[in-house]
């Protein structure tokens, strides 16, 4: 018997499995190869690390990363790409790297960077799934960790403010969708009728962008013009991941995002509160510690203290 395949990955939302774009290119690519895997969503009550998810764990391994979580599955002989040709699995990587280079960094503003989208949608969704008082304080470490992974790719000559870098970083955006969407055409999947490797990669950059309900929509409203890409997101959602989304209705989601709204007044206060009261302690007066007098005794006081102690 096959030991088991257990995957820690952030949950879902907006109907989709998981928000998180690494967890849902190595749940897609699970679904594409048969991979039996035991998925654990993190929730407040979670243990473990949340920086490095998706984590995947068997008897005598613990794989993270997607592209060496993708590669431990083949080795388990769970394959999407056994049916490509060299030039179709020398493609798949120039592919990969392209979206690694071009959209991930638009993703990660999009979701972190953007003020309006993180402090009404990301912040309050990831601090729900966090207990108290680190959901205060690793949202906004996770934010930072985006800022510099964008910065590390593009914050370099000739482009020194981040302006600067957003415009170029959404530029890039938008060419590697167009060029995605050229490159899928009609077909149903990326190298035709059976989903491969580059299939999960190009859905789990795109499903959360395209589905999350965001205020700041600028790259989400170019995808959503590409209507094959947009029919890609969907056929995947509903062919490899109806069971597990059954049951979510437009009224249903109208919920959970009214809970996502009061979740987010909810947390933004809390943070506003310990700031003001840091702010507070900061600002008042730091007075030095006060020495309590010593009392002296007269000699008649000491002589009759003296004389009370060796009573019987």
């Amino acid at each position: 018997m096959a030991a088991p395949l257990e995957l820690s990955c952030w949950g879902g939302g907006w109907g989709l499995p998981s928000v998180h774009s690494e967890c849902l290119v190595v749940m897609a690519y699970a679904k594409f190869s048969g991979a039996p895997l035991k998925v654990n969503v993190i929730d407040n009550t979670w243990k473990g690390s949340r920086g490095d998810v998706p984590v995947l764990t068997t008897e005598d391994n613990i794989v993270s990363q997607p592209a060496k979580i993708l590669n431990f599955l083949r080795k388990q002989k769970y394959n999407a790409d056994y049916e490509l040709s060299a030039k179709q699995g020398a493609d798949t990587l120039a592919y990969i790297a392209l979206l690694e280079e071009k959209l991930l960094p638009a993703v990660l503003h999009t979701f972190w960077v953007e003020s309006d989208n993180y402090f009404t949608v990301t912040k309050p969704w990831f601090a729900s799934r966090i207990p108290f008082p680190l959901s205060l304080i690793l949202p906004g470490r996770m934010s930072k960790g985006a800022l510099n992974r964008i910065l590390l790719t593009r914050g370099e000559p000739p482009l020194y403010h981040l302006r600067e870098v957003e415009a170029q970083i959404y530029r890039d955006a938008k060419e590697c969708l167009n060029l995605l969407s050229k490159r899928l055409g009609t077909s149903q999947f990326f190298f035709g009728d059976t989903p491969s490797t580059l299939d999960a990669y190009v859905f789990g950059f795109l499903a959360p962008l395209y589905k999350v309900r965001f205020p700041k929509v600028q790259l989400q409203q170019h995808l959503k013009q590409l209507s094959n890409l947009c029919r890609f997101c969907d056929d995947i959602l509903s062919s490899y991941f109806r069971l597990s989304l059954a049951g979510i209705s437009p009224t249903g989601q109208d919920t959970v995002d009214a809970n996502l709204q009061k979740l987010t007044q909810l947390v933004n206060k809390e943070s506003n509160l310990i700031e003001k009261m840091d702010d507070n302690l900061r600002q008042s007066p730091q007075l030095p510690p006060r020495k309590l007098p010593t009392l002296k005794l007269t000699p008649a006081e000491e002589e009759s203290d003296s004389l009370q102690r060796l009573s019987p």
